[in-house]
């Protein structure tokens, strides 16, 4: 190429150099684009990851009555087998919660967001494969 043997070995090493550099570039890019763990969830994984109670009807504390309805979404596929096996504790869980309550505890949704909190903690405990994201109240009647 150059007449110069040293020009022609830098030449060759700067080259060299520029292909492990951009060969690096592509990797690291390709390896820390990856989606988030923590990206939020689409509403089709949502879906796929819910459990529906049944209307639950109860008597508060204080003698008013709640029908509700829930959709509980999970972490994984595993936890929601397992909470559909657990569905009988589940709304057992729904149920003392509920009765334990005064139907001024359940107004608004302050309420209505603690009641879910509550819920939610209650059966995380219950859960030995993955855990509940978020509890969503579908239905809500007091009266």
């Amino acid at each position: 190429m150059f007449k110069n043997k040293l020009i022609n070995i830098m030449l060759i090493i700067l080259i060299a150099l520029t292909l492990i550099g951009v060969i690096t570039l592509v990797l690291f890019n390709h390896f820390t684009n990856q989606p988030e763990a923590n990206a939020e969830p689409t509403i089709d994984e949502i879906i796929a990851q819910s459990y529906v109670t049944e209307e639950i009807t109860t008597n508060l504390l204080s003698n008013d009555f709640v029908r509700t309805q829930f959709h509980i979404h999970v972490d994984s596929k595993k936890a929601l087998q397992e909470i559909q096996k657990r569905d009988f504790q589940v709304e057992n869980i729904i149920l003392r919660t509920l009765s334990g309550k005064k139907s001024p505890d359940l107004a608004g949704s302050a309420g209505i967001e603690e009641l879910e909190a509550e819920i939610k903690e209650q059966i995380n405990q219950l859960l030995q494969e993955g855990s509940v994201v978020q509890v969503y109240t579908t239905s809500w009647v007091i009266q």
